[in-house]
């Protein structure tokens, strides 16, 4: 059973940086063919698709973060991490991370419903 886990949410500065991480169980990131996101939800909104990485690394993500968030992740120790810097207080909300078969996914996507494992979420505040 594949288990995500979030863990590095916590309040931030305008400005400043986080950095969230994502280890999975069940599975892992390299031996098979692997694609993750990142999504959040801030209260009151829909949930949006942040950041995704291909199985061979590609990376895409949403205009509002395309500069200032990066995407990676460390096959050797399974975990996907979101680097988060020029925090802007729009960015608060619960982050999660996700997980699908590639074959199961349009390219890139970031459609929350494409994602069939996900984390417990954490949570991400940042003051102006």
């Amino acid at each position: 059973q594949v288990q995500l886990a979030e863990s590095g949410g916590g309040s931030a500065q305008a400005g400043g940086s986080l950095r969230l991480s994502c280890a999975a169980s069940g599975y892992t990131y390299k031996s098979f063919d692997v694609c993750l996101g990142w999504f959040r939800q801030a209260p009151g909104k829909e949930r949006e698709g942040v950041a995704a990485i291909d199985s061979d690394g590609s990376t895409y993500y949403t205009d509002s973060v395309k500069t200032r968030f990066t995407i990676s992740k460390d096959n050797a120790k399974n975990t996907l991490y979101l680097q988060m810097n020029s925090l802007k207080p729009d960015d608060t909300g619960m982050y999660y991370c996700a997980a699908n078969w590639c074959s199961e996914l349009g390219l890139g996507t970031l459609a929350d419903y494409e994602y069939s494992s996900w984390g417990q979420g954490t949570q991400v505040t940042v003051s102006s």
